[in-house]
């Protein structure tokens, strides 16, 4: 004989206090600060937008200038790399903490006051992560610097004029493998002939006689 057969009421005390505990813990959960609102196929679909999407280095200059001051620049790095050097006027959120609470909040009041916000990192690729993320959750007004830190350093000096460089889609080759590839003083190894090779046969060795 079980036990809630002898005493009913405490089994159904037991089970209105579990339900009670369900229940409470389903209001007190924590809810996710973002949530995307992107399909796949929409995601994908911004990729190919580059007028609302990308942010250009030539139009650095009417940034750094003061001219344009509808746009926040958000350096991605570490701490110590945003010290070595970064571009004037950016803000340090490395891209590991631009999820927590304090800075999603800042994000949403960019937002809301229709500010521009751009991230970069060294290079393109490793902001492309953290812009698409947050594009997905329904960050429109998220940009990322075409080019990154790399080439911002490499033409600081004349921004402007990148506008029809083009260069910032490609990136810095760190080698030059065309001129590699073109270089006459590699020569292909010659061939020697190989000499056939010759298997000797074991003599046999005779095995002793005689037995325990």
């Amino acid at each position: 004989m079980h036990v809630h057969e002898l005493n009913p009421k405490k089994t159904l005390w037991v089970l209105i206090l579990f339900l009670i505990v369900i229940i409470i813990g389903f209001f007190t959960m924590k809810r996710p600060l973002l949530k995307y609102q992107l399909s796949l196929k929409q995601s994908t679909k911004i990729l190919k937008d580059t007028s609302n999407n990308y942010f250009y280095p030539y139009q650095l200059a009417n940034v750094l200038d003061h001219k344009n001051k509808n746009v926040v620049i958000i350096d991605l790095r570490n701490k110590y790399a945003y010290g070595l050097g970064h571009i004037p006027g950016a803000k340090s959120i490395p891209s590991f903490n631009l999820t927590q609470k304090g800075n999603v909040k800042l994000l949403k009041s960019y937002k809301k006051n229709g500010i521009t916000v751009v991230l970069y990192a060294d290079n393109q690729l490793d902001a492309d992560g953290p812009w698409l993320f947050f594009r997905q959750v329904g960050f429109c007004n998220i940009k990322i610097l075409l080019g990154g830190y790399d080439y911002y350093e490499a033409h600081k000096n004349n921004l402007a004029q990148t506008k029809t460089d083009g260069s910032y889609l490609k990136g810095i080759p760190r080698f030059n493998y065309a001129k590699v590839a073109c270089s006459k003083t590699v020569t292909a190894a010659s061939k020697k002939a190989k000499k056939p090779v010759v298997f000797h046969r074991r003599k046999k060795v005779a095995v002793a006689a005689g037995g325990c």
